[in-house]
C-alpha cells in the first residue's frame, strides 16, 4: 500500500506516520531521512525526530538526494520523510528533481508499504523569487504524482488525520 501524508508544518504528520508504520505488521522498517542539517534549527528537528523514532524498530537511511540509491531491502515498510526536503535538495544542491518520481515508483514497487510525508507549502500566498516559484511548481508536480500513486492520501489538520483519498489501513489502531 502507498500512503501520502501531508499537512502544514508542525501538525503531527511525522508522529502519525510513524504510528501508522508501527501498525503495519509486515516487513523491516526503514526510515528514509532527506533533511540536510545546515543550522541549529535543523539539528534540533533531526534530534527530535530521532528521539521520537527511538525503540520503534526503524533502520534509518540518510538520503538527501538520489532516492534511487537508497539501500532498501525488497519487502520493507518504508517511511520517506519528506518530499519537500528531497525536492529542495535535488533542485538547489546539484541534483535533478526529474529523478524523484521514477525513484518513488521504483521504491513503491519494491516495498510492502510506502508512507511518504510531505508539507503543504502552498497556502501562504507569499510573493517569491523566480527560483522559489520554480521549486514550488516542481514540488506541486511531485505531489500530484505522489497522490496519484497513493492508495490513500491523508491531510493532518491540528494533529487530526483527514482522509482525502482511499482508506487508511488499520485506522482503528492508529491513534491520533
Amino acid at each position: 500500500m502507498i500512503i501520502l501524508v501531508t499537512g502544514g508544518s508542525g501538525c503531527g504528520k511525522s508522529t502519525w506516520a510513524e504510528k501508522l508504520v508501527q501498525s503495519l505488521l509486515s516487513g523491516k522498517r526503514v526510515y528514509i531521512a532527506t533533511m540536510q542539517v545546515y543550522d541549529r534549527e535543523s539539528e534540533i528537528r533531526v534530534q527530535r525526530h530521532r528521539a521520537q523514532r527511538a525503540g520503534l524498530g526503524f533502520r534509518t537511511v540518510e538520503c538527501e538526494k538520489d532516492l534511487a540509491s537508497a539501500p532498501v531491502e525488497d519487502g520493507s515498510v518504508v517511511l520517506l520523510e519528506d518530499l519537500v526536503n528531497l525536492t529542495a535538495n535535488e533542485m538547489f544542491d546539484g541534483g535533478n528533481p526529474a529523478r524523484i518520481v521514477p525513484a518513488l515508483q521504483d521504491l513503491a514497487a519494491r516495498c510492502s508499504h510506502l508512507v511518504m510525508v510531505t508539507n503543504d507549502l502552498f497556502s501562504d500566498g507569499g510573493n517569491y523569487s523566480p527560483s522559489v516559484q520554480e521549486y514550488l511548481r516542481c514540488l506541486a508536480d511531485i505531489h500530484r504524482e505522489a497522490a496519484g500513486m497513493a492508495d490513500c492520501v491523508v491531510e493532518m489538520v491540528y494533529s487530526i488525520p483527514v482522509v482525502l483519498k482511499g482508506e487508511v489501513p488499520c485506522l482503528c489502531s492508529v491513534p491520533c
